[in-house]
């Protein structure tokens, strides 16, 4: 298991706001992904935004943070629900391997600016540099998502 590192202590509360602004359909929010799985010590429904990167006719969820709590639901539960605005999809979660992750690795900086600056800032990667990136293959978890 890769070891944990700690989210930015805002990211829960902000994550949080934000299924409460989707939740009421409130500006740029209605379409905001979020990928719902069952807990896998309790079962409950768990709701996390996600980035979907859309990369050579796949879609992939990359864990921002090695030791990830969805990364582990998503390993437990290896099906769940992709919600982006109104419409919901059940989805497979298929955890690539290090060699399969690096080209969605690379690109995520690229394609997913935002997302990586986050892991920058929070001390996961030292550089948005797509090599470095691909350098977390094996300690973040990477997610190809295909229909359930």
């Amino acid at each position: 298991m890769p070891e944990k590192i700690v989210p930015p202590r805002w990211l829960k509360p902000v994550n949080a706001v934000l299924l409460v602004a989707r939740r009421f359909g409130l500006g740029w929010t209605r379409e905001l992904p979020v990928l719902v799985l069952p807990g896998r010590r309790t079962g409950k429904l768990r709701h996390t935004p996600v980035s979907v990167l859309e990369f050579e006719g796949g879609r992939y969820l990359l864990a921002g943070f090695p030791g990830a709590d969805w990364a582990a639901n998503a390993r437990a539960a290896g099906v769940g629900t992709l919600a982006v605005g109104r419409q919901e999809e059940r989805v497979r979660l298929v955890e690539l391997s290090a060699d399969e992750a690096v080209p969605v690795l690379r690109a995520w900086p690229v394609r997913i600016p935002q997302g990586a600056k986050i892991m920058r800032d929070a001390g996961v990667v030292p550089d948005l540099d797509p090599d470095t990136f691909a350098a977390l293959a094996g300690r973040c978890a990477a997610f190809r998502l295909e229909p359930a």
